[in-house]
């Protein structure tokens, strides 16, 4: 079995090929080539057991998508994107990158004549306020209120109808926000809640620039990585033609987060934490939905964390080495 995962440079992407790196199969079937693309190379997991090419480009231009997948790649994963802040301030950028690149995608798979399984990243985004304080359950409207949901709603879309007419056999997971992130903080409008997570575990001051009653839905990287081995190898027949999926997590308000870190890491640690209001932040957050029931997703086999303490020693075993600052 060949696959490709298209964002192997970014967190997901680089820890779900180190999963299947140093498993060596996928639902059984031995792998027997991963490739890894982006915009930037990626890095090949250390001890891997299956051979790994490693390439660079630009997925919306012209011949990208056919040559990405001339091997015929059985499994895909499509997790490259422009993320929520960047892609509401540069409308341009955010359409040619999550919307033209997937479209590109999709068309060359068809043209190629066979039938992979392709795992969309897609984004709790694609839901828009008013929300029910009970919780987003999977009959409700998705009605996304910025340029980034948006294109995550039409992915979600041209997913569905690509597998509805046989052109390939998808499936869309709405990801809750990842948290903690490990690296450095990028552009994503959501990265605060684990900047302030991050930064103080290793030592170093962090920005809150949202009220701490904000409630948001959360899971950690390692859930991440099983959803999207769930969703590579699951039975689709059993998703019916509703290809798009909520996927469980945790629901927590910024309070809550910090004092699970307390918990965890102490005073001294929380001390870290700086609040500085952001309005651009504020709005962006205050258009998702901060709570899920996810009942077909935990329905067809997808599992979160437990507790948002479990989601940061998780963080402090995997990224620190089990050590805080």
């Amino acid at each position: 079995m060949n696959v490709l995962i298209i964002g192997g440079a970014g967190m997901i992407g680089r820890k779900t090929a180190e999963r299947i790196a140093a498993d060596g199969h996928l639902g059984g079937k031995a792998v027997t080539g991963l490739t890894l693309y982006d915009v930037v190379p990626a890095v090949v997991p250390a001890g891997s057991k299956v051979p790994v090419t490693v390439l660079s480009g630009d997925l919306p231009g012209a011949g990208e998508a056919e040559k990405l997948i001339a091997g015929k790649p059985e499994v895909i994963f499509h997790l490259a994107a422009i993320v929520s802040g960047e892609a509401e301030q540069d409308f341009d950028k955010g359409y040619r990158i999550n919307l033209d690149g997937t479209r590109n995608l999709l068309e060359a798979i068809r043209r190629a004549g066979y039938k992979p399984r392709v795992v969309f990243s897609s984004s709790v985004a694609v839901f828009g306020a008013p929300f029910d304080p009970q919780g987003i359950d999977d009959e409700f409207l998705s009605a996304p209120l910025t340029s980034y949901g948006t294109q995550k709603a039409i992915g979600e879309l041209l997913i569905s109808d690509y597998s509805r007419k046989g052109f390939l056999d998808g499936i869309s997971i709405r990801l809750p926000t990842i948290c903690v992130r490990p690296g450095k903080p990028n552009k994503a409008a959501s990265g605060f809640f684990s900047n302030i997570m991050r930064e103080p575990l290793a030592g170093q001051e962090a920005v809150l620039p949202v009220s701490d009653s904000v409630r948001h839905w959360h899971a950690s990287p390692r859930a991440a990585v099983g959803f999207m081995l769930h969703a590579a190898t699951m039975d689709l027949d059993k998703v019916g033609p509703r290809r798009a999926l909520n996927m469980p997590g945790l629901s927590v308000t910024v309070a809550e987060q910090i004092e699970a870190l307390r918990k965890v890491a102490g005073d001294k640690v929380v001390g870290r934490i700086r609040r500085e209001f952001d309005p651009f932040i504020d709005k962006i957050v205050a258009g998702w939905p901060a709570r899920f029931t996810a009942e077909r997703a935990s329905a067809l086999g997808f599992k979160a964390d437990t507790s948002f303490e479990e989601i940061i020693r998780i963080h402090i075993e995997d990224e620190l080495g089990g050590k805080i600052a």
